[in-house]
């Protein structure tokens, strides 16, 4: 049961931040393991980022046959070598690659992809196969069981819980800190007897219990909070992942921050819009690399980005492009090795039109659990692999 329900059912009506207090997991439980102090920043990319477009193959004279009109110039790329280069909104991310932190994983997707929003997201999110329904987020799996503490397991900063649903994970959504522990400061005491206690009313007052420990905990946290002397950029992705730092600059070991950009379902007027998002999403990354290089938090964060499909290889005719399958992939941090990986999908070997993925999104969220967190290979439900960008 959902906090919300159980305030709806006691007849409450207050301005609580969305805390999940989730059922026991359904599948054998992870290892227990000290508290992690290596943070996941999860950066989805909203609608379905084209990745022909943000990692491009531009030498490739196949490319621009594809794209007669959205193709960019070979003379705006930013060459990372004879073959490959970044869209030029790209640019400020750019120190990030020179100083060997940022890593480009090509040709990420699945077999049999499925090209729905709500699907293959649901798939992204589940660590599911294309025909498999699961019910708990990849994260559930993955992340080590931590002892009992006052700071959730998993921040929402953008979008929803998808990663994370479905296990025992402790998550909490919300804007920014401060509005977080004012709520949690807020809520009233109620009166609960043991012989009044009904199980819903249990879940409710575990909630409560929960929201104000962590509540008390961010608010400890920020005291201890020196002002960052870095600017972020004033779009939705600046302001959470500005939100992110300051809870690591803060000292909060939280394993997982969500965020979120997008829409990046560019179905039409792509060229723009496409700029104009990787352009926000470029700043913000800058400043949050920036930030936390600072304050001497920056090896111990890695940034990656999943999206639910790329696009097409092909224009449309209105100046888009349209759902496809494989897009590469950014992860990014202190302790990365940076370069391109994997292989880009051959334009000329196309899959009904659509390119074929090269690398199983799978092997992310592998590599993640077992040499980020240190975690078994096999609490995530996929086979081990041997990968070099961490």
């Amino acid at each position: 049961m959902h906090r919300r329900d159980v305030l709806r059912l006691a007849g409450l009506s207050m301005a609580l931040p969305t805390v999940s207090i989730a059922a026991p997991p359904v599948a054998s439980p992870q290892p227990t393991a000290p508290h992690p102090t290596r943070s996941l920043v999860l950066l989805e990319l909203k609608g379905g980022n084209d990745g022909l477009n943000t990692l491009i193959p531009y030498a490739d004279p196949q490319y621009a046959r594809l794209r007669p009109t959205l193709a960019i110039a070979p003379a705006r790329v930013i060459d990372l070598n004879d073959r490959l280069g970044l869209h030029p909104a790209l640019r400020p991310v750019m120190p990030a690659w020179d100083a060997g932190e940022l890593a480009w994983i090509q040709g990420v997707g699945y077999p049999r992809p499925n090209r729905s929003h709500f699907r293959s997201i649901d798939i992204w999110e589940t660590g599911s196969d294309s025909d498999e329904v699961l019910e708990q987020g990849w994260l559930a799996r993955a992340l080590p069981i931590r002892a009992p503490g006052d700071l959730p397991d998993v921040v929402v900063l953008g979008g929803d819980d998808g990663p994370a649903r479905g296990g025992d994970l402790r998550i909490i959504t919300l804007a920014s800190a401060e509005r977080f522990v004012d709520d949690a400061r807020r809520l009233q005491p109620l009166d609960a007897t043991p012989a009044h206690l009904t199980p819903a009313l249990d879940h409710l007052l575990t909630v409560r219990a929960a929201t104000q420990a962590a509540g008390a905990e961010f608010r400890r946290s920020i005291e201890r909070l020196d002002t960052t002397p870095t600017p972020f950029p004033k779009s939705p992705i600046g302001r959470q992942l500005q939100e992110a730092a300051r809870m690591l600059q803060a000292g909060m070991a939280i394993p997982v921050v969500k965020v979120q950009i997008g829409s990046f379902d560019t179905h039409a007027n792509q060229l723009k819009r496409q700029e104009r998002l990787l352009a926000q999403l470029a700043d913000a990354l800058a400043a949050f690399r920036q930030t936390l290089r600072h304050t001497g938090h920056w090896d111990r964060v890695l940034v990656m980005s999943y999206s639910e499909f790329g696009r097409r290889p092909d224009e449309n005719a209105s100046g888009g492009t349209d759902h496809g399958t494989a897009a590469p992939h950014l992860v990014l941090g202190g302790r990365v090795k940076g370069g391109l990986y994997g292989e880009m999908p051959d334009l000329n070997a196309l899959e009904k039109s659509v390119l074929r993925n090269t690398v199983d999104y799978r092997q992310l969220y592998d590599t993640v659990a077992a040499r980020w967190w240190d975690n078994l290979p096999a609490s995530t439900g996929m086979t081990s692999r041997d990968k070099t960008w961490l």
